[in-house]
Formats: C-alpha cells, structure tokens, sequence
C-alpha cells in the first residue's frame, strides 16, 4: 500500500472513565505497529468530555500502561506537540466556534423535546415497524424562537441536521461501507455550546490534528457515518479507517465482562511480562505471513501489515496467553529474571542472591507467571508444611517409606560437604533406587525436601538447599510418618 509518509498520522484516543483494558491496549498497539512500519506520527489523545466519569488516575493509568509496553507516542498530553492541546477538555472554544459555524450555516439547531416526548415518538415509530430516530419536531424553529426559548430557561440540546443521503466511506480492511443516513434522525452533537459530545468532537479533533488514518475497534462502526456527514459538512478531508475485528472468546461468543474489566495494570501485578503482553495482543485480530506465535517487539515491527487484519473476531484465549508468557521467561536470562521477580517475592527472600538464582535456574521451566515463583519455590527459603500422605508412593505402606527414608538418611550424611553435588548423590543414590525401587526411594525423598506433590527432583533441591537442611528435611518426615 503505497503511502505519502509525511502526512500519515493515527491517534490513540481513549477516554479516561476506567483503567486500560485489552481493547483499548490492542487499538493502541495497533495504531503504534501501523507508523513504526509505513511510518508517521503516533498521537496520544484523551478523550475526557464526559466530566463526571473521566478521573486524572485513569488517565495516569493510562499513560503508565502504555509505557510499561514501550509503546512510545509522538504528540500527548504529558509531552506537548504542535497540534495540541491534546486533552478534549482543554479544547472547548475550538469545539465553540465549530457549533457557531454550523448554526451560521443553518446546519444546526436547538430541540427542546423532553425525554418523554422524545420516547413516545420513538414507542410510536417502534410499534408501526419503523427504526425509532428524531421526527425533526424543532428542526425548523427560529433563532428568534430558540433564543426566547432558551432565556426562559427552556433546557434543549443541540442537533445536527442530518441529510437524508448515503453515506459512504472506505475501510482499508472491509472495502467501501455504506449507511443510509434517513435511518439515523437529527443527532445530537452537543447539550450546549459548552459542552460538545463525543461524535462531534471526534471529528473536529481528527481534522485539527491532522489525523490520516482512523484505527479502532469494530464496535465504533456505527460511529463512522455519523463522524463522515460532520467531517463532510465542513468541507473536511475524510481519513481512511481501519476497523478492527471484536475480541470473542474461544468459543467465539462476545468477551465477558469478566475479561473485559481486567486491566492492563491487572496482568502487569499478576507477572505477565510486556514482551508477552506486546506478542499476545497484537495475534489478537492479525496474523504474520508465516505460521509463527512468538514474535519479539521487532520482528512485530517489521512484519505488520493491515492487510493481514483478519475481518472475523479475534479469540482471547488465556491459555495462549499463559503459554507465551512461560517461553518468555524460559528464554530470558537468569540475572534479568531475577530482578523481575524480586517484585513478587517476601524481601527476606532477597537476602541470599545464590539461593535465589539457583531457585530460580530450576523452576524456571515451570513458571508461567511471574506471581508463580512465590507458591512454587516457596520451599527453597522456608520449610516446608504438609501432611504426611504426600511422601506415600503408590501403596506403599508407612513402615516402608519410613524405612527407605532412614536409609537414606544414613547415605546423604555420608556424603561429605565439599562432595554434596548431584553428581555425587547419583553415583551414591541411584543404586539404592535401583534395588528398593526408584519410585519408592526417590518419591519420599522429594516430597521430604519440598513438601509438594510437583517439584524439580530430589538431587536438584538438595544441591540447593545443602547437607544441614536436606538431613533436617528428611528427618521431619520420618517422624511424620
């Protein structure tokens, strides 16, 4: 897709009522991989006309999500450009002077219908088979009349006189899209000069910053049209839009809520790594011309191209996502990890670097998440709790185990400090599995030494946590048993 690289610009513009959620996470990201590969500018804009619901927090949250995935924008709030101010809120006389010029060109007009007027004409419409929409009541009432209207005390808003038309427009992934604009009625675009709604400030905004292409979620498909016969009524450029596929579940049924509320901010505290975040989200509605599931953040940029937005919803599956948060920390070096986790450990596990890397090094292959780490190495740094029946193999009696258990007992404490290795404990411990059976040994003596039923092996753990504490382990357990 040829394109004039110096006037490509896309906006992210999330309004600030809740905490980044996937959604929006996935249109931001979306938006970032579109100039990093064709180029451009990438504007942060907060869409913050609903005063009651928009918090300073949210924004903040907001802002931090997107750092947290490197997703760095061009033009914002927190960082100034030339087309600011990029807070809607801050933007309320240019919003002004854009309803003064519809009223002056007789494009605009105040209605005074109540909520019940306006219901019943809509049951009316309903129960008659017609799509409900404004039957135009105030549409031809004069300024004189508005005027008088409104100084009585009259409250009104202000609606946009929509022509009955096709509205058509071009989606770079759907292909040309029309609406028949008779359906839609005289929307409203503002309660009043001061205070402007999201259809229309959306289409100012996306003029004034020079917005050239429209990336968001298919849920504002809806919205298009009506944000086209504004744009078209100014005499505006239209962007070319890009409308991407619903997130669904994999049974493809529409994302609970129960995903929908979990927050950006949500998967960083519960360990899931950006790099994996980054990768996971963007095989949300997309896919790379090979069959591959792991990209890094430049393989990502490199690759991306919108025509390989697919039109179908997108499947969020946690599993998925679980699984390659686990090859990002596989593959992840040692030292790095470790600085990772220290966020998700007691401090007193920080007190001993060695005893923590090696923790780590072997319960690596198992974490998932970084919030893992805690339940699944707790053992290395306290002794371990449980009852009595995790050592028991099979059916294997209690004597038995006991027994093997004193075996054992006396073989590790034959192995002298400077030889406690694994390499030792096979040469030392393998035949005695060999002749009282490798399960019946073996099991025990992890079970003794971790206190759970899933653990790297015994020799690794004992290499760990060393002589003293692997006898005083196995010693706890026999008189458990």
């Amino acid at each position: 897709m040829a394109m004039d690289n110096k006037n490509i610009r896309v906006r992210f513009a999330p309004s600030p009522t809740g905490a980044l959620h996937i959604g929006n996470t996935r249109t931001a990201l979306f938006n970032w991989l579109f100039i990093k590969n064709y180029g451009g500018k990438f504007i942060l804009r907060i869409e913050d006309t609903d005063k009651e619901r928009s918090k300073p927090e949210f924004e903040k949250d907001i802002i931090d999500g997107l750092k947290w995935l490197g997703l760095d924008y061009d033009e914002g709030p927190d960082i100034s450009g030339n087309y600011g101010p990029y807070r809607q809120s801050e933007r309320t006389d240019i919003y002004k002077n854009y309803l003064k010029k519809l009223f002056d060109e007789n494009k605009a007009y105040y209605c005074f219908c109540t909520k019940e007027e306006l219901e019943a004409e809509r049951q009316a419409m309903m129960s008659r088979g017609l799509a409900p929409k404004y039957s135009g009541k105030c549409r031809n009432l004069s300024k004189e009349e508005s005027e008088n209207k409104i100084q009585k005390g009259d409250k009104g808003v202000i609606r946009f006189k929509v022509l009955n038309k096709e509205v058509e427009f071009n989606d770079l992934i759907r292909g040309k899209i029309k609406f028949d604009a008779n359906l839609f009625g005289d929307i409203v675009i503002a309660k009043n000069l001061k205070e402007p709604l999201y259809n229309f400030v959306v289409a100012i905004d996306d003029h004034e910053m020079k917005i050239s292409h429209i990336i968001r979620g298919e849920d504002h498909l809806s919205n298009t049209p009506k944000q086209v016969l504004i744009q078209e009524a100014f005499d505006f450029n239209v962007p070319k839009y890009i409308h991407l596929p619903l997130i669904l579940t994999t049974e493809r049924k529409k994302l609970s809520k129960r995903y929908l509320d979990v927050s950006l901010k949500d998967y960083k505290n519960d360990g899931y790594l950006p790099e994996a975040m980054l990768n996971f989200i963007a095989l949300l509605g997309w896919h790379p011309k090979e069959d591959r599931e792991i990209l890094s953040r430049e393989e990502l940029m490199k690759e991306f191209d919108i025509k390989r937005i697919q039109k179908s919803g997108a499947a969020f599956d946690i599993n998925k996502l679980d699984w390659l948060n686990s090859q990002y920390i596989k593959k992840m070096d040692t030292n790095e990890l470790i600085e990772k986790i220290k966020n998700f450990i007691p401090d007193n596990w920080n007190k001993n670097d060695n005893l923590l890397a090696e923790a780590i090094s072997l319960e690596k292959e198992r974490i998932k998440k970084l919030t893992d780490f805690k339940e699944l190495a707790d053992f290395f740094f306290e002794l371990p709790e449980y009852n009595f029946e995790i050592l028991i193999w099979k059916n294997v009696g209690n004597e038995k185990i006991k027994n093997n258990l004193k075996i054992l007992l006396g073989e590790i404490g034959k192995i002298q400090n400077n030889e406690f290795s694994k390499e030792n404990f096979e040469k030392n411990i393998m035949p005695l599995a060999k002749t009282f059976g490798v399960g019946e040994l073996l099991w025990p003596l992890r079970a003794a030494l971790s206190g759970k039923k899933a653990s790297p092996g015994p020799f690794e753990i004992m290499e760990v946590i060393g002589k003293a504490e692997s006898l005083k382990r196995i010693d706890i357990a026999i008189k458990k048993l």
